[in-house]
């Protein structure tokens, strides 16, 4: 209200009926939403500037208000027109850039103290209304100056920590999606090789026959072999690819023959 109460100062002498006065609060809050006046009539002046006060000459017109404002981006210029109908004022306003048109009819009893002309503080009322009407019934229907946005600053995003031995020229290392280096359990006694042979019934490990289902060695889920009358070659089905076993799972996953090459002297029954 500090700016109006200038404004309405500055007027004061113009300010001879309540239209006037409500003309002094229109005007105020074009300027409050980005506008300055240019000058009264339809046609410009030479050596015009935008104001925030209004021009001489505003109230010469005693049936209509026209008066021309510009938006401080230069985007706007607004033609606008007021008359009295009975008790109220209707406005009308045109945006000569975009050819947009709002108009509002504002109850001047609703706004004006008619018997408070010479008192700024007592001649306005119900202000927070008359600023929602005119902000719905001009302002909004025309778009408003541009206003600019405020640019948070980025965060500052941190460098990825790279190895000492990064090198972007290499290309990475090709391994199947969703696959990882098979981490193979090492034997637990290195110098049990052999002991199975110098003991076959004492239950020992490492026997030079190597019986791939009990190696210690993770097992695949599947052996693609199953149902052939023989193993596919290494390497037919590659590390990560979908395959089909030609044959029901655990059908053909047979043991080695234990007697297929037994000790010296097996059929001594003292043996």
């Amino acid at each position: 209200m500090a700016g109006l109460e200038a404004l309405y100062a500055s007027a004061r002498a113009a300010v001879s009926r309540p239209q006037d006065a409500l003309l002094c609060g229109l005007h105020w809050e074009l300027v409050r939403h980005g506008y300055r006046c240019l000058g009264a009539g339809e046609q410009p002046h030479p050596d015009e500037r935008k104001s925030e006060l209004l021009p001489a000459g505003w109230e010469a017109n005693k049936e209509v208000y026209t008066l021309r404002y510009k938006s401080t981006d230069d985007a706007h210029e607004l033609l606008l027109k007021a008359i009295m109908v009975e008790d109220s004022m209707i406005v009308n306003v045109m945006d000569r850039t975009s050819q947009k048109v709002a108009d509002v009819t504002l109850a001047v009893a609703d706004y004006i103290n008619p018997e408070h002309l010479d008192d700024f503080h007592k001649v306005y009322k119900n202000m927070e209304e008359l600023r929602a009407k005119i902000a719905s019934g001009i302002i909004a229907p025309l778009g408003g100056p541009a206003e600019k946005e405020k640019k948070e600053p980025e965060a500052e995003k941190e460098d990825p920590v790279l190895p000492k031995d990064y090198d972007p020229l290499m290309a990475p290392p090709r391994q199947p999606a969703g696959m990882r280096a098979p981490s193979w359990p090492r034997p637990l006694n290195p110098f049990a090789v052999g002991g199975e042979d110098l003991d076959p019934f004492g239950g020992r490990s490492g026997g030079m026959i190597v019986d791939p289902l009990r190696s210690g060695f993770r097992q695949p889920g599947i052996d693609p072999s199953t149902g052939l009358p023989s193993r596919l070659p290494p390497g037919a089905v590659p590390p990560g690819a979908r395959f089909d076993p030609f044959g029901p799972v655990g059908a053909g996953r047979g043991r080695p023959d234990p007697d297929h090459l037994p000790p010296p002297g097996y059929d001594d029954m003292f043996m």
